[in-house]
Formats: C-alpha cells, sequence, structure tokens
C-alpha cells in the first residue's frame, strides 16, 4: 500500500467528520439568526427584567447555557452564546450557573431601557445600615431566587450582632422572600415578626387569577429543606405556604400595614396600622407593585375597574376591556375570553407585545383567530363611560365600544416616595449588574 493510499485513509475520516460538524455548526448558526430576526421584526427586543449580558470575548461556544435556559431564550450565532428572544426571558439564571468561564453576568435594563432599582450591597444591606431588601422590591421576582434571598438577607443581618431592646428584624411583606426570610429568622433564633398588608400571605401570588401556573422551579427552604414543584396552580402553592405556617408558627401578622419607618438610637420604630415595633434591622421583602399605575383618564374612578383579574368567571357574559402589554394582561384577556358570552377587548398602547413569554403571545393569537377576544394595539383608553369605553385607535380615530367592566394591567408604581423618605437610593440601571 502506497503512502499516499495510506494517509487517504487516516485523513478520509477526519474529512468526514469535518464536514458533518461544519454542516451543524451552519445549521445552528441558521436557527439562531432566524430566532434573532423574527425577534426584531416583532419588535420583541427588550427583557422584561433580569436578563443575561454575555461576554463574547469569554463565551467558549459550549452551549452549556443554550441548553440550560428553560425559556429557550438563548441561542448559538457564530460560535458564540447569544440572547436571540428577550421577551421569553424571565431571569431564571441558569445560564449563569451553566456558563463554565464565566462569561455571563445579570443585569437589569439596557442601554434604551432603564430600570428603576433600589440601591442594595451583596449582602442585601441598603445605603441606610439595618435596612435590607429582599426579593421583588430589589428587582427579583422568581419565586426560588426571592426565597433565597429572603434567607441570605438574614444570615447578613446575623453576622451584624446588633440584636434590638424589642426585636432582632421586622419583615415587612409575606410573599416567597419574606416568608423564608421568617423560616431563617426562627432558625437563627431571632426575635422577628412579619407585617403583611393583605388578609394572607403570598405576596403577588396571592394576587394571581384563579389556578395561574405559579412556580416551575424546585426552591430550597430553610428548616423545611428541598422543595420541588413543577408547573403548580396559585392554589396549591398557597396551600403548602399556608401549611408551612401552621406547622412552623410563623409570627406573621396579616391585614396590618407598615406606615412609617424611623430611625432610633437603638435602630428602628416600625410603625403600623395596628402597632408599633422597636427593631434593630428592618427587612423590605414587598413588592414593586404594591400601588396600581393607573390610566389617569375620566371615569376611573367606577367601581367596574379593577387593577388585578381575581376569578375570570365572575365576567361571564359580560363586554370586558383588558388594558395592558405584559403577560398578566394577556393571561386575563385569554381566561375571561373563555367564559361563555364574553366580549373581551385587549387594549395596548404599543405596536407589539414585547415582553411576554412566548406560550401567552400563542394563546393570544390563537384566541383572536378563534375571534373570541379582539386585540387593540397603539390605542389609548380615552374615557371610560358608565356603559362604554372610549378609545383612541393607531389612526386617531376615537370608537366607542360597549363595557361592563374594565381591568387596568399596567403594573405598579415603585415606592419610590417612601424608599426616599427613609433614606433609601434608588438607582436607574441601564444593563447593569446587581446582586442576584
Amino acid at each position: 500500500m502506497t503512502p499516499s493510499v495510506t494517509l487517504l485513509i487516516y485523513i478520509t475520516p477526519l474529512l468526514v467528520i469535518l464536514v458533518i460538524y461544519s454542516l451543524r455548526q451552519k445549521s445552528i448558526d441558521r436557527r439562531g439568526h432566524a430566532r434573532l430576526n423574527e425577534a426584531k421584526e416583532a419588535g420583541l427586543t427588550e427583557p422584561a427584567s433580569l436578563h443575561p449580558a454575555i461576554d463574547l470575548s469569554l463565551c467558549c461556544g459550549s452551549g452549556a447555557c443554550v441548553r440550560a435556559c428553560p425559556e429557550r431564550a438563548l441561542s448559538l450565532i457564530n460560535g458564540k452564546a447569544v440572547l436571540t428572544d428577550p421577551a421569553h426571558c424571565i431571569g431564571h439564571g441558569a445560564c449563569l450557573e451553566a456558563c463554565p468561564v464565566e462569561a455571563i453576568k445579570l443585569v437589569f435594563g439596557t442601554e434604551k431601557r432603564g430600570m428603576d432599582i433600589p440601591y442594595v450591597s451583596p449582602s442585601f444591606e441598603t445605603n441606610v445600615p439595618n435596612i435590607f431588601i429582599a426579593g421583588e422590591l430589589g428587582g427579583m421576582g422568581l419565586i426560588r431566587k426571592a426565597a433565597v434571598q429572603g434567607k441570605q438577607a438574614i444570615d447578613s443581618i446575623v453576622k451584624k450582632k446588633n440584636a434590638g431592646k424589642e426585636l432582632d428584624v421586622v419583615i415587612i411583606g409575606a410573599g416567597p422572600a419574606g416568608l423564608s426570610a421568617s423560616l431563617s429568622a426562627i432558625e437563627q433564633k431571632l426575635n422577628y415578626v412579619t407585617i403583611e398588608q393583605e388578609e394572607s400571605l403570598g405576596g403577588a401570588i396571592y394576587k394571581y387569577p384563579r389556578n395561574k401556573v405559579a412556580m416551575t422551579q424546585p426552591v430550597v427552604l430553610p428548616i423545611v429543606g428541598k422543595v420541588e414543584m413543577y408547573d403548580i396552580s396559585k392554589e396549591e402553592l398557597l396551600g403548602f405556604w399556608l401549611r408551612i405556617l401552621d406547622e412552623h408558627k410563623l409570627n406573621v401578622k396579616f391585614q396590618e400595614r407598615m406606615e412609617m419607618i424611623t430611625k432610633t438610637e437603638n435602630g428602628f420604630e416600625v410603625k403600623t396600622s395596628k402597632a408599633t415595633y422597636q427593631t434593630a434591622n428592618v427587612l423590605l421583602a414587598i413588592g414593586r407593585m404594591g400601588t396600581p399605575r393607573k390610566l389617569g383618564v375620566a371615569g376611573e374612578e367606577q367601581s367596574k375597574v379593577v387593577y388585578r383579574l381575581i376569578d375570570p368567571e365572575q365576567y361571564r357574559e359580560q363586554h370586558v376591556l383588558v388594558v395592558g402589554g405584559g403577560d398578566s394582561a394577556l393571561e386575563a384577556a385569554i381566561t375571561i375570553s373563555e367564559q361563555p358570552g364574553t366580549t373581551v377587548t385587549l387594549s395596548y398602547r404599543s405596536e407589539s407585545f414585547g415582553r411576554v413569554k412566548g406560550k401567552n403571545r400563542d394563546k393570544l393569537q390563537q384566541a383572536e383567530a378563534a375571534k373570541r377576544l379582539t386585540v387593540l394595539l397603539k390605542s389609548n383608553v380615552m374615557e371610560i363611560q358608565a356603559d362604554t369605553v372610549s378609545i383612541e385607535l393607531a389612526s386617531k380615530e376615537v370608537i366607542e365600544i360597549p363595557n361592563m367592566a374594565v381591568i387596568v394591567c399596567a403594573g405598579g408604581v415603585l415606592p419610590t416616595p417612601f424608599l426616599k423618605e427613609i433614606g433609601v437610593m434608588v438607582e436607574t440601571h441601564y444593563g447593569t449588574a446587581q446582586p442576584v
């Protein structure tokens, strides 16, 4: 056998492997470019909140982050990871954990759209010593990570060793962060009390519509340990929290609203609607959206106007207007449209639903195709009358449609005045990292 034949025998398998690899990479690139172009054409280029920023100079193209993302928001293009579906990203952070070369940071805001976040150090302490923030107020709305932050904030409080005369810490809010913090306070043998303005626990989860899927990932809780929950409903999750409340005797004061926090010689005085507490530390585990954003139009004060959906069935056989372009607005419009005899109109001021989950966008398209609801993009509510609403369309034409109920899902207002009043700085992030 000649040397050239021998060489050919050895080289041929390598060439075949290289050709297969090259074709595979080109296929991956095409898919990535297609998803990126589709997002751009649909105007879905802005992530809703926390999202990955990828340092391409460090990215090795392993694809570990792409495979780890539960929302399929990442793709490989030219051998590098790219956030091709920003609107799908909901800040799981699985990509950060999966990256083998630390090329990913989780950030808030983008160059075009800033996001207001209270200043929080890596220990979850604000610029005001002994006032801490965990969970949604600090930009972390995910249940699993909010619960982790609640525990971490208590760990930081324990390290400061500044016990109060009456209480070591007042925890404000009984959502995932506040409940996890409460469990951690028990575990760390702290004197604490948890204040919740609602009649039940759960924070934002308590305000979800009936049967809304509330959790898709496991969470580790102090004392309780690892809890594996996948795609469970609001009711199931609240039932779980209520069992923990009962079994571990959490010291939660319901229907008690925090009104004022005042610095004292030994810590803080927390005044609520029912009592006054002296404490060494305060942990703010409240939501960002405690005050709903209003439309500011005539007629909005009517009782038929509400700011969250509780029970879709109550709107059966009614003419309903839903206002907003986020996941809560789409979910409200879709579930209400499934009620017999109901007419639903969804009004949104922008030209596309740029920050919603893909599955909600798909369901909305299906409902619209089935003529179960009407979508009015680039529209604005002008006035809410007793039996009708006036809406300005993109063409500047104003239409009047029958109406018996209005649900405004326009998010909420960050409690900036309150934060400034107690001295906490609020920063606007344009793609800058935040402790998570």
